[in-house]
């Protein structure tokens, strides 16, 4: 008997590479702008600030439509940008952010592996624009048995609100039956803690956990989670 019956999968820096959709997606807007050449070094500058707006909306001090602009207001008046392309800039974003597709540690076949196995849902704070079309250009659209994401939902993960909703669509599964798979110590295991659920933080490059929130299993290859889920 395996481990667990329903696996709830993040997208963004668990099973795709989100940094490398980030990267060409700045980069490739700016040429569209007529920003200029954006550097590796922009393209850091920016996911820092990122980062930083959504922990804040994860913490409940900013609304989805306040960060998702916000972030690109700061960005460019600290790079001398005139602020004001904010908003169309994100738009296109959303879109562009689904154009290049990397897998970590060949998730598509992992998550095939399991099709039928466990049930698989992915969870996610993305935009649904952003993660439709992911979810679509990757393939793992039709591999998963559900997908939930914040937007629809009106909660961001880690609030409870979210899980519930979840459990509310999933028919009262065995919460002690569930795991989380997420790189996201604030969001993914914060969340699965208050929900009661297992929890698995996916950790590929090593780094010190630097906050409250406790994994049940720390991994840092996708691979594992087979180990985990028996």
């Amino acid at each position: 008997m395996r481990n667990f019956d329903i696996l709830l999968w993040d997208i963004d820096g668990t099973l795709l590479d989100f940094a490398a959709a980030e990267s060409a997606a700045v980069k490739g807007l700016f040429r569209e702008f007529g920003l200029g050449e954006c550097s590796d070094g922009m393209v850091a500058r920016y996911a820092a600030i990122n980062k930083r707006w959504w922990e804040a909306l994860e913490r409940g001090e900013k609304t989805k439509p306040e960060i998702l602009v916000g972030r690109f207001t700061e960005f460019f008046a600290s790079e001398g940008i005139d602020p004001a392309v904010a908003p169309e800039f994100n738009e296109l974003y959303q879109l562009r952010l689904g154009d290049t597709v990397v897998f970590c540690d060949d998730s598509y076949e992992i998550v095939k592996s399991l099709v039928g196995k466990v049930r698989q849902y992915a969870v996610s704070n993305g935009t649904i624009v952003a993660q439709t079309r992911k979810l679509r250009n990757s393939g793992l659209d039709a591999l998963f048995d559900g997908v939930f994401l914040s937007e629809d939902i009106g909660y961001e993960k880690p609030a409870r609100e979210f899980f519930d909703a979840v459990f509310a669509a999933l028919g009262g599964a065995d919460r002690g039956r569930v795991l989380i798979v997420g790189d996201s110590l604030t969001s993914d295991i914060a969340g699965g803690e208050r929900a009661g659920i297992r929890t698995c933080w996916y950790n590929p490059r090593g780094e010190a956990n630097t906050h409250g929130a406790r994994a049940d299993y720390e991994i840092r290859d996708l691979h594992e989670v087979y180990g985990i889920i028996g």
